[in-house]
């Protein structure tokens, strides 16, 4: 199920099939049909097989021109998470960020997928939108939407509302796309298996996300008294959010945690006590997509100002033992910011040996955006007996990756996210109940961030797969 990313100046068409095909001509600076002054791509043709190869854009431990990344297995198995930043993504005022999670025996597999093609259909989506509104300058992909103060305060209102609803139904079709995409996969196996999804595009000043399941974005922003501050950018969409768990209990889903990890509320067919999947939306795990399960995002469109001086992806891996304040007072507090990744990774590692010594660490993975676009100096990095190499890709340990994501097996003998029924039979169970009416549900969503809780793994049981008989 390929795609490919079509950047050659002279296209301005956009075809989908399994050889997707995306058009930046569009993508000029501004976004507004001027004559296009600058080329956000070299004039190639990019296929899934060859993002690797695309210019400002990393998925490995390492850094970019306003970013750092950095992933590191836990005690389970394999790394499942994954991660993007890429520059340049739409023009050259734009970046798309990226953290994967995947869970499952083939999550790994299913983290990068949607990791390599999510970016590309999002693309392909915006494409869409623009090809219709040539011609027409009243929606605009303008990265500079600021809020004013004087009385053009209703043109503005419209215009951002124009841009909102432009990017929300992007990402909403980009991320059901990619659920279609992994459904009728050939050779990956989403039926138990899945990754959750934290991503956003920066645009100028315009900051816009779209998430699913429990990683989380958080920004780092100085208060009026230039301290640092923590605003978590995201909900961590768990099954004991009360709006998740009253849709999975009008599907017939089930909800309730065992007696062993009662902080940990788990989502259950209703006819078999599996698979125990701790998050309320995700990619794949389609034995639970007709029970209450799904892959639509939230969406959220925030204007940055001058005070926000960075933002942080991070899978639970990390929010599991740090706070949002730590973690920004780890990435401000980092010696360049080159290593900021890293650290905060490091700190998780150790955080969990302190605070949960017989429990299997879970993978971490970190990706931080600097505002200002600005890294530390070459010669800052000697100085710390870094050299270039180093900083383009610490070594971290993890299994290597192919580079489709896609060829390596798992290896199920290594794989702790699957527990078997037996054992699941064994503990008992903790209903969640659910009180008060859907109006003060949206309310009490931004206040569960499901930071007290402990996730020690992500699916408990994995369900035979039965392949329909074919004549």
């Amino acid at each position: 199920m390929g795609a490919c990313v079509s950047t050659s100046s002279r296209s301005t068409r956009s075809s989908r099939s399994n050889g997707e095909t995306v058009a930046h001509s569009f993508l000029g600076i501004g976004f507004c049909g001027q004559k296009r002054t600058k080329k956000t791509f070299s004039d190639h043709v990019y296929t899934l097989q060859t993002l690797h190869s695309i210019p400002n854009r990393i998925f490995t431990n390492g850094k970019s021109r306003a970013s750092c990344i950095f992933t590191q297995q836990g005690r389970k198995g394999i790394n499942q998470d994954a991660m993007v930043v890429w520059e340049d993504f739409m023009s050259e005022d734009a970046i798309f960020c990226g953290v994967f999670d995947g869970h499952g025996p083939h999550g790994h597999l299913v983290a990068r997928k949607v990791r390599d093609a999510l970016p590309v259909k999002l693309l392909s989506f915006l494409h869409s939108y623009q090809s219709r509104l040539n011609g027409s300058s009243k929606t605009c992909f303008k990265g500079n939407l600021k809020r004013s103060d004087g009385g053009d305060s209703e043109k503005d209102a419209s215009a951002e509302e124009k841009l909102n609803v432009t990017w929300r139904e992007a990402f909403l079709k980009s991320y059901k796309a990619m659920d279609k995409e992994l459904r009728s996969h050939p050779n990956l196996d989403c039926f138990c298996s899945g990754s959750t999804a934290v991503t956003l595009v920066k645009q100028g000043s315009n900051l816009f996300m779209g998430y699913i399941g429990d990683s989380r974005a958080i920004l780092g922003s100085k208060d009026s008294s230039d301290s640092m501050v923590a605003i978590q950018l995201t909900v961590d969409l768990k099954p004991d959010l009360p709006r998740e768990a009253e849709r999975i209990k009008r599907c017939k889903g089930r909800v309730f945690a065992l007696q062993d990890e009662p902080e940990v509320s788990r989502v259950w067919l209703p006819f078999d006590d599996a698979p125990g999947l701790a998050m309320a939306r995700a990619f794949g795990d389609f034995c639970l997509k007709d029970y209450g399960v799904i892959s639509i995002p939230e969406f959220s469109h925030r204007i940055l100002t001058e005070r926000d001086q960075f933002i942080v992806l991070a899978s639970d891996g990390v929010w599991d033992v740090l706070s949002n304040e730590e973690v920004v007072e780890i990435v401000s507090s980092s010696p360049s910011r080159a290593s900021a990744a890293r650290i905060v990774v490091d700190s998780a590692a150790r955080e969990w040996k302190l605070k949960y010594p017989t429990s299997k660490m879970d993978d971490c993975a970190v990706v931080c955006l600097f505002l200002d676009g600005k890294m530390d100096s070459e010669s800052d990095y000697e100085e710390q007996g870094f050299s270039s190499a180093t900083l383009q890709r610490y070594t971290s340990g993890n299994a290597v990756e192919s580079d489709d994501g896609q060829k390596s097996e798992p290896s199920l003998q290594r794989n702790f996210t699957v527990r078997s029924s037996d054992e699941s039979d064994t503990y008992g169970r903790l209903p969640v109940e659910i009180e008060g009416n859907e109006e003060t549900m949206a309310a009490e969503d931004q206040n569960w961030s499901g930071l007290e809780g402990v996730t020690r793994v992500n699916s408990l049981v994995q369900l035979p797969r039965f392949s329909e008989e074919r004549p």
